[in-house]
């Protein structure tokens, strides 16, 4: 026993006998001593000097000097608050759970607090309520109102999307005739600056059959239940904004026997409360959220509505008639969105070119790299003065002071202007996170996100090629008077140009108008559709043009603003010879594709 205790005591002094230490092991990783200095988001209202001056131009002193103050102190809150919930959203985006530990049915959908605080930031501002108060800012309202939106969506964690819903909901209650007190209380929800009280808004229309053609894929179907309620029944393949206290949504009227009518003339629009006055989902499931590319912050979800309670809207056979005044607004919305992502990625890469050393110099010091941000400089201002100013031609129209001609213009234009600038929003993009070298590709700059987001832009509320055939409609639909109004504005307002060194650009924009008729007037039907995506944008070629102009004769203009108008009406007109869009041809693409039969 003895023995055994003096052996362990030996042990011991031999397990704590001493030897040379290193700290050298324990010291953090050397990573050397340069730490490049990251790019710094800037009041995004008060360093865009086009904006301002744009605004000024075009509204009244009083009404300007009213919002200026507004708006600089949201720019204040985006860089403090709101971009840091946004980067939130996109870190943590909304999971659903289906079912409860026992196994019973809940279809509960999780948000993060950054997504619940955006509702209500959206509300204090008046995200939705400022484009309605035409009684303090009449027809400016509109102007206004986008004016917030375009600084907040590259912040707003994609809840800009919601928004574009919620406004087009409230654009639709007051266009379509109605004596449903369930529009009046959902009216006053939408349009309220209380986050207790502010609601938004969905819009469910895609099915498992179709996109864009809504009439063709839609098999939902309604059953009366009593004078003023139907049941819903159907399966919504692509609901965004899932999450809303409201949505209207498309289904076709089923008759006592059972039958329902196709085509357009068969649908019919429906409100619905996504949930009663318990909290429980109005009959209906939530079977999944969709994993997307982009937009994770968003929850879009596919919905099983199994005898969900709705109203009818407007005139039976008349949904797709019926949203048409929200689809205005969701276009004009997403156009908002593209505009603000690239404001907000040419923002952080001049930004950055000012920080960035490379072969001795600052970035901003090569030329080669001051070309490439300059070129993006003169494709945002184009695309942000075709935004502006069709927001100020709705902002007539919906206070009953735009003329027949400022009409047509925003109805052909309203799609142009959607595919134009979603089209022009991931190249541009791209190219910003190029700027960035290797931290534009890394998520933890969060600058990823920004090309990610931006992808939905050209597919969200209409590809490309379905709002330029779009735009051939609304020509033909208006017996191609919208064409000849066109025309005649681009000719009138260059007309009035006064700047000398502007003259031959408006001379320029003149002879590309009559370049695009000759162009057009040698085209037949079929190949007119096969041109349909170049011929929009041609127009917008043709119409930012005139704006740029516009801007740069202005007493305001700078410098800048000449070079910008020069640089831009040196562009090609898209719109190729007529010979491009031959049988001919057409054949040839077909066979490039081994569809050639």
């Amino acid at each position: 026993m003895l023995r055994s205790l003096y052996i362990s005591a030996k042990g011991a002094r031999r397990f704590f006998s001493t030897r040379k230490a290193s700290l050298e092991d324990y010291r953090p990783s050397r990573r050397g001593k340069f730490v490049q200095n990251s790019f710094q988001l800037e009041n995004p209202w008060l360093c865009d000097s086009l904006l301002q001056t744009y605004l000024k131009r075009c509204l009244p002193n009083e009404v300007f000097g009213s919002l200026s103050s507004d708006l600089e102190q949201f720019g204040d809150r985006i860089v403090s608050e709101v971009d840091g919930l946004g980067r939130d959203c996109e870190l943590n985006p909304p999971k659903l759970n289906i079912y409860d530990a026992w196994g019973n049915r809940v279809d509960q959908l999780l948000t993060c607090q950054a997504w619940r605080k955006m509702h209500d930031i959206s509300a204090e501002e008046g995200l939705i309520a400022l484009g309605y108060n035409r009684k303090e800012f009449g027809e400016y309202a509109r102007l206004y109102q986008s004016t917030k939106l375009l600084l907040f969506a590259p912040s707003s964690g994609l809840y800009s999307c919601p928004l574009a819903m919620t406004d087009g909901a409230v654009k639709l209650i007051q266009s379509v005739p109605h004596d449903l007190e369930e529009l009046r209380i959902a009216e006053s929800h939408l349009l309220s600056r209380d986050p207790s009280e502010f609601w938004t808004s969905g819009q469910w229309m895609t099915e498992k059959g179709g996109g864009s053609d809504v009439a063709g894929g839609c098999d939902s179907y309604a059953v009366q239940q009593s004078a003023t309620t139907h049941k819903l029944y159907g399966y919504k393949w692509f609901s965004s904004a899932a999450d809303s206290d409201i949505a209207f949504t498309l289904a076709r009227e089923m008759s006592e026997n059972g039958e329902v009518g196709d085509g357009t003339s068969g649908l019919t629009l429906f409100y619905l409360r996504t949930h009663d006055l318990k909290g429980r989902l109005n009959n209906m499931e939530i079977h999944k959220l969709k994993d997307k590319l982009g937009t994770r912050q968003l929850p879009t979800a596919e919905l099983l509505l199994d005898g969900t309670v709705a109203h009818r809207v407007g005139e039976p056979g008349r949904g797709v008639a019926s949203i048409s005044p929200m689809l205005t607004i969701t276009r004009i919305h997403n156009a908002i969105s593209a505009v603000g992502v690239m404001r907000r990625i040419l923002q952080l890469s001049k930004d950055f070119a000012a920080k960035r050393k490379s072969f001795g110099k600052l970035l901003k010091d090569h030329p080669l790299h001051v070309q490439t941000l300059a070129r993006m400089e003169v494709e945002l201002r184009g695309c942000q003065l075709f935004l502006l100013e069709l927001c100020r031609l709705l902002g007539l129209e919906e206070c009953n002071k735009a003329t027949s001609e400022q009409l047509h213009l925003l109805r052909m234009l309203t799609p142009i202007l959607k595919l134009y600038t979603a089209k022009q929003a991931v190249p541009f993009v791209s190219e910003g996170l190029e700027s960035f070298g290797g931290q534009g590709y890394i998520e933890e700059t969060g600058l990823p996100a920004l090309l990610r987001d931006g992808q939905v832009l050209p597919i969200w509320e209409g590809t490309t090629n379905i709002l330029s055939l779009d735009v051939l409609r609304a020509i033909a639909k208006s017996n191609n008077q919208s064409m000849d109004v066109f025309m005649h504005e681009i000719e009138k307002r260059m007309g009035d140009v006064e700047k000398e060194n502007l003259k031959e650009q408006a001379n320029m924009l003149s002879r590309k108008c009559s370049e695009l008729e000759r162009s057009c007037s040698s085209l037949d039907m079929s190949g007119f559709e096969v041109a349909a995506r170049d011929f929009a944008f041609s127009l917008a070629h043709l119409y930012i043009g005139m704006l740029l102009i516009e801007q740069a004769d202005s007493p305001a203009a700078r410098p800048s603003d000449v070079t910008a108008a020069i640089e831009w009406c040196g562009r090609p007109l898209p719109l190729l010879s007529p010979g491009a869009y031959s049988q001919q041809v057409r054949d040839k693409n077909s066979d490039l594709l081994g569809w050639l039969k």
